[in-house]
């Protein structure tokens, strides 16, 4: 990871840019330094460093120490116990919210829906569906996304949410649950006629994703109206449904079922 990777992150946790480059540069002195230096190494103004180290004194990421001339100096909080008291302190915003939030929330006037603009706004809808998912999850994917989600589908099977997976491609989800690698049709078949990998991701029938990747390329929606979110959730069961009869029946039963009953062809029948 890079300075400027390390630099973002403190950010995201809620230093400002001058803060975060004041705190690295402290930690990279491996000694008391005074203002000056910490200028000369961060890159932060000279006009503003000793604002920005009051600021991080005050915060306790940082703290005050007298130099041999007396002069004021600066020592930084070890790396690891600003983790863990960044961590202590955003949990604990997190548990207030958890019920502040909810009392202060108007009622919305209709079911939220919108677009995903890129395959990683997609992803990361798709990963907040599957990390608020209690009861069930239904998800109709290829390996590529899968690789992404895969942890946090676990988190979910861990806290009894029942997985429920149709799998697409040669690297199946080995994780717990019910997973069904689809072969019928085969993988390849299916983009030859979609063009696309279609995802769908569904959280206990009430909110979903559903897009598609293919030629660099992405498209998707996130929506937390519960008829489609059913009607996503459907989709993927009758996908199992599917693959179960093609494992009991055989596939060749079902290409035979499928060619001469004409209630199927109609269905089946391309414009």
């Amino acid at each position: 990871m890079s300075t400027q990777d390390v630099l973002e992150h403190l950010q995201r946790l809620g230093m400002s840019g001058y803060e975060a480059k004041a705190y690295v540069a402290l930690v990279g002195a491996g000694r008391p330094v005074n203002g000056y230096e910490v200028a000369k190494r961060s890159g932060v103004p000279r006009s503003t460093v000793y604002e920005t180290l009051g600021k991080l004194v005050a915060r306790g990421a940082a703290y005050e120490v007298r130099g041999a001339s007396d002069a004021t100096e600066y020592l930084p909080l070890p790396p690891e116990s600003l983790l863990d008291r960044m961590r202590r302190e955003f949990d604990g915003s997190v548990s207030a919210l958890r019920s502040a939030l909810p009392a202060v929330a108007a009622a919305p006037e209709g079911h939220l829906i919108h677009n995903l603009k890129d395959g990683q706004a997609m992803l990361d809808r798709a990963g907040d569906v599957v990390a608020g998912a209690r009861r069930d999850l239904f998800m109709s994917i290829w390996p590529d996304e899968m690789r992404v989600l895969r942890g946090q589908v676990l988190e979910a099977a861990a806290r009894d949410v029942e997985v429920s997976v149709v799998s697409f491609g040669t690297e199946p989800f080995d994780g717990p649950g019910n997973v069904h690698e689809h072969r019928y049709s085969a993988p390849e078949t299916v983009l030859e006629e979609f063009g696309y990998r279609l995802i769908v991701v569904v959280g206990d029938r009430r909110e979903a994703v559903v897009g598609g990747f293919g030629d660099g390329a992405a498209w998707g929606v996130y929506t937390a109206d519960p008829a489609v979110a059913l009607m996503a959730a459907e989709f993927v069961r009758q996908d199992i449904v599917l693959q179960i009869l093609a494992d009991r029946v055989g596939a060749a039963e079902l290409d035979r079922l499928f060619a001469a009953e004409p209630g199927l062809l109609r269905l089946l029948r391309r414009r």
